[in-house]
């Protein structure tokens, strides 16, 4: 999308993002990563980066580790599904960049692909038999944008060994349908209505618009995988949750082993 934009309209882009600036850092919350990803973008085209935005922010993230792969949001764990349309995906973006730039940070960012794909795996077990799952936390009329680290890990090919592709498809696609198939889903004009599963406006809170609902859409990203790739021609496989209620003598699962600090270096500029 970058490249075919002239001179004057990537400078505008490029003035846009570093408008942002004038927003006091975030320190308490997921918004650190907000505000770490406008710098990466800007490093991506080639501008200078302001650490107390960039790492600064990261190093916040990655300092409200709980273990076990999820992050608490802020100084505490909140019980929602910010760590996967937020944190995970976000720590894994802003961290692959800037071990592009700067191979220090290789180190950190396969810490967190490992964390992820932890956390990718937790939420293919939380896809029940029938494709429904727990409506915990805020947010919840994101709708099946609550699988964006699961969706995310799939289109890196980066799934745990134990989870094939195949059920990954089974089971976001039950998810899906179960949702975009109850009444309510669309009003009249074919646009999504606030809700979690049909039209529920009591799940509306003040940030909750039309257009954010279509953050549910970030649950779709394995459709960037190519047409012949195992996600999509594997036949359909039961998921994890269906093969445990149907009495598969399945091995029992753990938390991963982890460290909780991991150190973040300065950008070379």
């Amino acid at each position: 999308m970058w490249e075919p934009l002239d001179a004057r309209v990537k400078k505008q882009i490029v003035a846009a993002l570093k408008s942002s600036r004038k927003i006091p850092t975030p320190t308490g919350n997921n918004w650190v990563l907000f505000a770490a990803v406008v710098e990466v973008a800007l490093l991506e085209l080639g501008e200078s980066t302001v650490p107390e935005r960039l790492e600064d922010c990261v190093r916040k993230m990655l300092g409200w580790y709980c273990g076990d792969s999820a992050y608490g949001d802020g100084e505490f764990f909140h019980f929602d599904y910010y760590n996967s349309f937020v944190i995970q995906p976000m720590l894994v973006d802003v961290l692959q960049r800037l071990a592009k730039h700067d191979a220090q940070f290789t180190a950190p960012l396969a810490t967190v692909l490992q964390r992820a794909k932890r956390y990718a795996e937790i939420q293919e077990r939380l896809i029940a038999p029938d494709g429904t799952f727990p409506s915990i936390g805020r947010s919840a009329s994101y709708r099946f944008g609550a699988f964006q680290t699961l969706a995310l890990i799939a289109l890196r090919r980066e799934l745990p060994e134990k989870i094939k592709p195949a059920q990954v498809r089974s089971a976001l696609t039950a998810v899906i349908r179960k949702m975009t198939e109850a009444p309510g889903t669309f009003d009249e004009n074919g646009w999504l209505q606030i809700g979690f599963c049909g039209h529920q406006p009591a799940l509306g809170e003040s940030y909750i618009s039309t257009g954010s609902l279509y953050l549910c859409s970030a649950g779709l990203l394995p459709l960037g995988l190519p047409p012949a790739d195992d996600f999509w021609t594997a036949p359909a496989t039961k998921w994890t949750s269906q093969k445990i209620w149907a009495g598969e003598n399945l091995p029992a699962d753990h938390a991963m082993k982890d460290v909780r600090e991991v150190e973040v270096p300065v950008l070379k500029r």
